[in-house]
C-alpha cells in the first residue's frame, strides 16, 4: 500500500507539472479564435466572398476553461489507471518477500532444515534470500550439536553411575558387623544415584522427543493412559489425601505410544506431586474439532504467571520446588518436547485462586 500512493504520488506532482508546462507554453500566447464582423445583407444566390486576411484575434475564457477541464478529467482517468498499475506493480516486485515470509514463520526448531531457496535473478532479494537460508544452517548446526550433547552425554553417564551403584552396594553387603557409618553413607549414595539415574532418563527421553522429527504412530487410547498414570501414584494420592476428578472421554489419537506415555505421566506426576496436602486435581480429555486435548488442573499455591510461562523449560522450578529433591525440574520440558514432535502445543496458565492448569492440544 505504502508503495502503491507512492507511486501514484509521483505520477500526480510529475502530471501537474506536466500540465502546468503544457498550459504555460499554450496560453503565454492569446488564444486564437478567428472573430469576424457580421456581414451586410446580401443575396443568398452570390457567391461568398473570401475572408479577409486581418481577422480579430481575441483570447477567450470559455476556450481556456475548457483545455483546462480535459485536461483534469485525463489527469484524473490516468490517476486512477497509474494507481492500479502501481498496486499490481508493487505486488510483483514484494511477493518474493511474502513468500520468504510465509516460508520462515513456517519453520521450527524442528524444520530447521527446510531452506526458503528463493530463484531469481541476483539481486538484493535473493542476497537477503541467501543469508537467511545461511542463518537457517548455522541455526540447525546448533540445535543437533545440543541434542546430540545431551542424548551421548545422558547416555555415557549411565556407565559410571552403574559402577559407583555397584561399589556402595558391594561395600554396604559386606559381612558383620558393618559399621553405622557406613550404612547411613549408602544410604544417602544411593539416594542421590536414583535421583541421577530419574535425571538421566528425563535426559534421554528429552532428547529422544526433540531428535526424532517424525516418531512412529500408532492408535493410542489416551483414557488407558491416564489409568495408568493414576494408578501408579494411588500411594501419593492416598498420602497426601488428594481428591481426584477424572473425566476422560473414548478418545484414540495417533501417535507413539511411549512419548505419549511420558506426556500424561509427567503431567499428572506434576499434579500429584506439587500439590497441598488434602487438595485436589482434575484430569480430562476430549475432542474440539480435528484437535485432541488432554487437561490436567491441580489445586495449590498461588502462582506467577511470569514464572508459570518458564516452566515449559528444562530445570525451570517455581518457589520452594528449586530446592526439592522430589524432582528433576524436566517433567513440563518433556510434556511440551513431546507435544511438539506429535504437533501440538502445551500451555501453562496459573489458576487465580491457587494451582497450575495445563493443557496439551494434539
Amino acid at each position: 500500500m505504502r508503495l502503491t500512493l507512492l507511486y501514484a504520488s509521483l505520477f500526480l506532482a510529475s502530471g501537474v507539472a506536466l500540465l502546468a508546462l503544457v498550459a504555460f507554453l499554450v496560453f503565454r500566447q492569446p488564444v486564437l479564435v478567428t472573430v469576424a464582423p457580421a456581414p451586410p445583407f446580401r443575396d443568398p444566390d452570390l457567391p461568398r466572398p473570401p475572408p479577409p486576411a486581418d481577422l480579430a484575434v481575441v483570447p477567450t475564457w470559455q476556450t481556456v476553461q475548457s483545455v483546462l477541464l480535459m485536461s483534469a478529467i485525463a489527469l484524473a482517468v490516468m490517476a486512477v489507471v497509474s494507481t492500479a498499475l502501481g498496486w499490481v506493480v508493487a505486488g510483483r516486485a514484494l511477493r518474493p518477500l511474502r513468500t520468504m515470509t510465509v516460508t520462515t514463520r513456517r519453520i521450527s526448531e524442528r524444520t530447521l532444515h527446510q531452506r526458503l531457496a528463493v530463484p531469481g535473478p541476483r539481486d538484493e532479494l535473493t542476497e537477503l534470500a541467501d543469508t537467511v537460508d545461511e542463518l537457517l544452517a548455522r541455526l540447525e548446526r546448533a540445535f543437533e550439536a545440543q541434542r546430540r550433547f545431551v542424548a551421548n552425554a545422558s547416555h555415557e553417564l549411565r556407565t559410571p553411575l552403574a559402577m559407583m551403584r555397584t561399589s556402595v552396594d558391594v561395600a554396604a553387603s559386606k559381612p558383620a558387623p558393618v559399621p553405622r557409618e557406613v550404612t547411613v553413607l549408602a544410604g544417602k549414595l544411593n539416594e542421590g544415584l536414583d535421583a541421577a539415574d530419574r535425571l538421566l532418563e528425563g535426559l534421554l527421553l528429552l532428547a529422544r522427543a526433540q531428535n526424532d522429527p517424525a516418531p512412529r504412530t500408532e492408535p493410542v487410547r489416551l483414557a488407558d493412559l491416564v489409568d495408568a498414570a493414576l494408578g501408579a501414584r494411588a500411594d501419593a494420592v492416598a498420602e497426601r489425601r488428594l481428591t481426584v476428578d477424572r473425566r476422560t472421554a473414548p478418545v484414540v489419537v495417533p501417535g507413539n505410544a511411549s512419548l505419549l506415555r511420558s506426556l500424561v505421566d509427567n503431567l499428572v506426576d506434576n499434579a500429584v506431586r506439587h500439590n497441598a496436602p488434602g487438595g485436589w486435581l482434575r484430569v480430562m480429555t476430549g475432542t474440539r474439532g480435528y484437535r485432541t486435548r488432554v487437561t490436567v488442573e491441580n489445586g495449590g499455591p498461588v502462582l506467577d504467571q511470569a514464572d508459570v510461562d518458564l516452566l515449559g523449560q528444562p530445570f525451570q522450578r517455581i518457589g520452594a520446588a528449586r530446592t526439592s529433591r522430589s524432582g528433576t525440574g524436566l517433567g513440563l520440558s518433556i510434556v511440551a518436547a513431546v507435544a511438539t514432535a506429535h504437533g501440538g502445543t502445551l500451555v501453562l496458565r496459573a489458576r487465580p485462586d491457587g494451582g497450575l492448569w495445563a493443557q496439551v492440544e494434539l
